[in-house]
């Protein structure tokens, strides 16, 4: 695993975490919560083999029980509400909201050690940092907000749909979202059950045309000094966590990602 040393100048230095256990609630809401994410399914062709997606690091702020925050732990899998599809708005409580470029993002998981085939009923834990850079739970300024986070469950073909905003670029890193895979929506409840913790960013044209869009005037400055070459994560090549995408920054941006795993 890559241990990431950029700087940000709203954010701390990243790191990896661990795992522990994270609660039950993630298998107790996915009822009445719109857990399928099925809207809109990935259409990339699936060929016979695919590679499986490198592990990277899930970052200083996961909120997925690993690591604290002020002394305390920082877990969001055992709030109720977490299995959503819009992660826009803060939940279980919080009333904040995430501005910025609509994004919708579109995942398929496939078994690398079987075919390739769908991988139906597994879940993904997704964050991102907001347009200022900035992580929920644990930026200054935005502790007390839990938005840009959530868990989806994948239909028959492995598809899942996440509502979000673009991220913002911060001080020495690509843009980029985190996420883990589980084998279930009941074993997503804790992060120890993880089998794949990941990254993926965005081609260069779609950053440079979404940070033209209002609030985002820092990711401008911050994504001038940094390239994925010589980004800790990226630096080793993207094609298989560089999304597709469809879109602009006046109506908002879909991507799609084909995430191989051992299932």
């Amino acid at each position: 695993m890559r241990w990431l040393l950029a700087g940000a100048a709203a954010v701390p230095l990243a790191s990896c975490g661990g795992g522990t256990d994270a609660g039950a609630t993630v298998a107790g809401s996915a009822a009445g919560t719109g857990s399928s994410g099925t809207s809109g399914a990935v259409t990339q062709p699936v060929a016979g083999a695919c590679t499986v997606i490198p592990e990277e690091t899930g970052g200083p702020y996961p909120a997925d029980g690993t690591n604290t925050n002020g002394g305390s732990i920082i877990n969001v899998l055992n709030q109720s509400g977490v299995v959503r599809s819009d992660i826009r708005a803060s939940f279980n409580g919080a009333t904040g909201v995430a501005a910025g470029v609509p994004l919708t993002i579109k995942l398929q998981l496939l078994n690398a050690s079987g075919s390739c085939a769908s991988l139906a009923g597994y879940a993904v834990y997704l964050w991102h940092c907001d347009r200022e850079g900035l992580y929920s739970l644990y930026s200054s300024g935005v502790t007390a907000q839990n938005y840009l986070r959530g868990v989806q469950e994948t239909d028959s073909a492995g598809n899942l749909a996440f509502t979000t905003i673009f991220p913002g670029c911060y001080a020495g890193r690509m843009p980029h979202v985190h996420f883990e895979v589980y084998p279930s929506l009941a074993k997503a409840a804790s992060a120890a059950n993880r089998i794949k913790t990941s990254q993926f960013t965005f081609p260069m044209a779609t950053l440079n045309e979404a940070y033209t869009a209002s609030g985002y005037t820092a990711s401008v400055r911050n994504l001038a000094q940094i390239s994925y070459a010589t980004d800790n994560v990226f630096s080793d090549g993207t094609s298989l966590q560089m999304a597709t995408v469809t879109g602009n920054a006046t109506d908002g941006y879909v991507v799609t990602l084909v995430v191989a795993v051992n299932g």
